[in-house]
This record gives structure tokens, C-alpha cells and sequence, in this order.
């Protein structure tokens, strides 16, 4: 438990000092898929310990701003992992959907590193983002999903991952 906060710790001081990571969203399902050669969208991840700022131009050009925070994992009466606020509407699927069945009750649910975003860019198309490391502390490890009100898909990664 130690090593984990301890991690998460260093992961806090090093997004609070400025530090931005760059991240790749990959569609894998809906009209975005299927467009040869498949399209991948730059983006930005900053911020602290609990929250921050993400970016995004997705499709052709439409810009994403906003900011994510951090969910907060708590116990149930039973010991099982919850979380702290209500989920984003189909994300848990969205989860399994990119990275297999049953991926996000098994490694996302109560992660310590879990996030999530959801805005609108300026064309009005709304983004819910997810994402977590299953490392906290080490920069390369985060993954995680997306999806938007055009009926997207995408597959979020570490740039250069």
C-alpha cells in the first residue's frame, strides 16, 4: 500500500510541475473506423493529482477542450471496489469493448490512477474520456477509452507507445 501511494505521489508532483503528456486516440468502432488509412488524433493530458487539463482536435478539425478528474475509488460494505461518483453512461462497456471482456471490472474499477473527462468541442460533439494506469508512477503505462456523440470508438494511448 505504501509503494502505491508512494507512486502516486510522484505522479502527482510530476503532472503538478508542468508536465504534459501527450496521448493518441485510435478510433476502432464507428464512421471514423472505417476511413482508409484509419486516422489517429493527438492530444494533450495535464494537471495534478486530482484533476487537470485534457485537448483534442478529432475529425476534421473540431477542437476539444476541457478538464479531467480524477475518481476516487472507495469500498463497499462487502470490501468490493467502487467508485466515488457516477459512472459515464456506457464507459465500463466501452472499456471491455476496446480492451477485452471483463477488462474494466478487472483493472480499471478502483484503480488508484482512474480519470475521466467529458466535453464539448466547438462544434457541439461531446467526448467522454477515460483513462488509468495500472502503474502509477510509470510514465509509460496509461491506457484508455473514448467515445463521442457521433458514435465513435476510440482507443486512448501514450504517444509514441
Amino acid at each position: 500500500m505504501r509503494v502505491k501511494i508512494f507512486c502516486l505521489v510522484l505522479l502527482g508532483l510530476a503532472m503538478m510541475s508542468g508536465c504534459t503528456v501527450r496521448v493518441l486516440l485510435y478510433p476502432v468502432q464507428g464512421p471514423l473506423s472505417t476511413q482508409t488509412p484509419s486516422p489517429v488524433f493527438p492530444g494533450k493530458l495535464s494537471g495534478g493529482l486530482n484533476s487537470g487539463g485534457v485537448s483534442f482536435v478529432i475529425g476534421d478539425g473540431e477542437v476539444f477542450k476541457g478538464g479531467w478528474t480524477r475518481v476516487i475509488p472507495v469500498k463497499s460494505t462487502q470490501g468490493a471496489a467502487m467508485v466515488s461518483s457516477p459512472q459515464s453512461e456506457g464507459m465500463p462497456a466501452a472499456w471491455d469493448r476496446v480492451y477485452g471482456s471483463g477488462f474494466y471490472v478487472a483493472h480499471v474499477l478502483g484503480a488508484v490512477l482512474y480519470a475521466r473527462a467529458v466535453i464539448t468541442g466547438n462544434r457541439g460533439t461531446v467526448l467522454q474520456l477515460e483513462f488509468y494506469s495500472p502503474s502509477p508512477g510509470v510514465a509509460a503505462r496509461l491506457l484508455g477509452v473514448a467515445k463521442d456523440s457521433k458514435g465513435n470508438l476510440y482507443k486512448l494511448t501514450l504517444s509514441g507507445v
